[in-house]
């Protein structure tokens, strides 16, 4: 009896370890670029050019949090599930960050700090022109593609395809626009400008690819809201921590558009911004990897419980400080040792009063169920039969 001899399949060709071995290969990558940006921006403040810093000026600080945030995010979905396409998608957006950033800081070093001192630097500059519709056209995907990994439906096909050559008209001609590179240096100008460009139906083709990048922006948004309203089962679960991620952010934003009417471009605007543009990406980490998805309810109910606790108890605390400070000798410290023994006696109280509250209001499904419980097991005290007792017991199980 003779052998067929086994061919060995592409797919088998490639080792398991490959798509791990790519994400954090492209992560890396992506802290690689982030940190050669910064020493070309050290040489640019140390040239006496600050402002044409990326990293190390505040403004620039809430890119690198998004781009570092998103890259790790993906590379992680991209090592246990690579063969979705968020993860990839999210890994190519924290890394055409970094990239954009480099070039940034790159061509300014080579082009104005230090004319001639980098190989390449104004061709270079054309990226950088086109970079920033990258990122957008990326994050429109990953919206739209979050959290199964697939359209929506098969009609958002012709949509996609309009995306992707909307993205390509308005790179190519940032890049390839007969202007200077930087309209504070006229006299830098971009040597892979293209004459045709400058005028006729070519002037047209930017605006209009960048307009469809942006309102792809609100399109995977609006699918995003679409699809929970009529989800079910896993994925509604999943879309829930995207939609608890985008309140947070939300929330963030608000703090941020506060802090910057009463301080200006403060820490805590940074700060804001910061938290506010990486919360996205973790969320939909979590919603892919379904990482603790039945437990979203609980986690809302401990945070909202030890926030009101931490507020009140820190009020409580001040409120018995300030009120003893005035009757007690100045400098004496039974105020401080009277307040820290009652919020010490208070903690546990205050702790189970505010989260029966909580859950009461926000996570009413676990308070119901503690009140099928503990009415149970009042039951289970007088009740004697066991056949009354086992269809009780299968009553409360199953609710």
């Amino acid at each position: 009896m003779t052998t067929v001899p086994v061919i060995p399949t592409a797919r088998a060709a490639w080792p398991r370890w490959w798509p791990a071995g790519l994400a954090w290969a492209l992560w890396t990558l992506t802290l690689l670029g982030l940190a050669a940006t910064v020493w070309l921006d050290q040489l640019l403040i140390e040239a006496g050019l600050p402002a044409l810093t990326t990293v190390l000026s505040r403004g620039n600080l809430t890119s690198v949090v998004a781009g570092v945030s998103a890259a790790t995010v993906g590379a992680v979905v991209a090592r246990r599930r690579p063969r979705h396409r968020v993860g990839w998608l999210m890994v190519a957006l924290g890394l055409s960050n970094a990239a954009s950033g480099f070039a940034f800081s790159y061509t300014r070093y080579g082009l104005v700090a230090r004319p001639g001192a980098l190989p390449a630097a104004d061709y270079l500059a054309g990226f950088a022109n086109g970079a920033v519709f990258l990122s957008l056209s990326l994050t429109g995907f990953v919206l739209l593609l979050t959290p199964t990994g697939k359209l929506p439906s098969p009609r958002w096909r012709w949509w996609a395809r309009v995306q992707v050559a909307a993205l390509v008209v308005a790179f190519l001609t940032s890049a390839l626009a007969p202007m200077p590179l930087y309209p504070e240096y006229p006299e830098i100008g971009n040597p892979l400008g293209v004459a045709a460009l400058a005028d006729g139906p070519l002037t047209a083709a930017f605006p209009v690819g960048a307009l469809l990048i942006l309102v792809g922006l609100m399109a995977g948004a609006g699918s995003l809201l679409s699809r929970f309203r009529r989800a079910h089962g896993l994925e509604r679960l999943q879309l829930r921590w995207l939609a608890w991620g985008a309140a947070l952010a939300a929330v963030a934003l608000l703090v941020a558009l506060t802090a910057l009417v009463v301080e200006g471009d403060s820490v805590v605007l940074q700060a804001a911004v910061g938290i506010c543009v990486a919360l996205l990406p973790l969320a939909t980490g979590a919603a892919i990897l379904r990482y603790r998805l039945y437990d979203l309810d609980r986690i809302i109910s401990r945070t909202l419980a030890y926030g009101l606790l931490t507020v009140l108890l820190g009020l409580g605390y001040a409120g018995i400080v300030l009120g003893l400070g005035r009757l007690l000798p100045q400098g004496s410290s039974l105020a401080v040792a009277a307040a820290t023994l009652a919020v010490a006696a208070v903690f546990q109280p205050a702790r189970r009063r505010i989260q029966q509250t909580v859950d009461r209001r926000f996570n009413r499904r676990r308070h119901d169920a503690g009140q099928t419980i503990a009415a149970f097991s009042a039951r289970l005290r007088d009740q004697v039969d066991l056949t009354t007792l086992t269809g009780e017991l299968l009553a409360v199980v199953d609710q």
